[in-house]
């Protein structure tokens, strides 16, 4: 019973931060401002990665073009996935790299806005990856091998833990913090 309570306050938290940041971003192009956000699903690998803190900027409907990786909002969830189809006044699609199909129909107020960078092991960037194009046909390919193939993912996702663990420990080295308190 803990379990289920602790799981139903923890979808309202969530609920009210997503609808917070859709504020913020509805607010933004007065202000002329954007949000950052750290990643937590696997839904957009190879590009998008557990860890990776990207940055989003609102926009209208009519400035995106398939390709784009676009944040959407449903239901008080987050959705960082790739625009597939023109706009419609019906609605647009999405769908994650490493997903078999794409997500239902979003109503045109889900937009909250669109990827316009990303920051990795201390530097940001927009890698190809990122923006519609060859980039994008690649990692979406890599994408339904990591959706189709658990062990291809497993094994990416261990070798990009690793390999964020190094860099951590290559920016603060053993001996950093007692070499700071003198």
């Amino acid at each position: 019973m803990l379990e289920n309570a602790t799981s139903v306050a923890h979808s309202i938290w969530s609920a009210e931060r997503s609808a917070l940041l859709a504020d913020t971003l509805r607010l933004s192009p007065r202000l002329g401002s954007s949000v950052r956000l750290c990643v937590h699903g696997e839904s957009m690998l190879p590009t998008l990665w557990p860890g990776d803190v990207v940055e989003i900027a609102s926009c209208s409907l009519q400035d995106l073009r398939p390709g784009e990786i676009v944040l959407a909002r449903r239901e008080g969830r987050l959705f960082l996935h790739r625009l597939v189809a023109p706009c419609t006044p019906n609605g647009f699609l999405l769908r994650g790299d490493s997903m078999p199909g794409p997500d239902p129909l979003f109503s045109s107020e889900a937009l909250l806005g669109r990827l316009v960078g990303s920051a990795n092991q201390g530097r940001v960037g927009s890698a190809p990856a990122l923006r519609p194009g060859f980039g994008v046909k690649w990692s979406r390919a890599l994408g339904m091998l990591f959706c189709h193939c658990g062990v291809a993912r497993r094994l990416a996702l261990k070798l990009h833990s690793r390999r964020k663990a190094s860099a951590r420990e290559f920016r603060t080295p053993k001996g950093a913090a007692e070499m700071e308190a003198f």
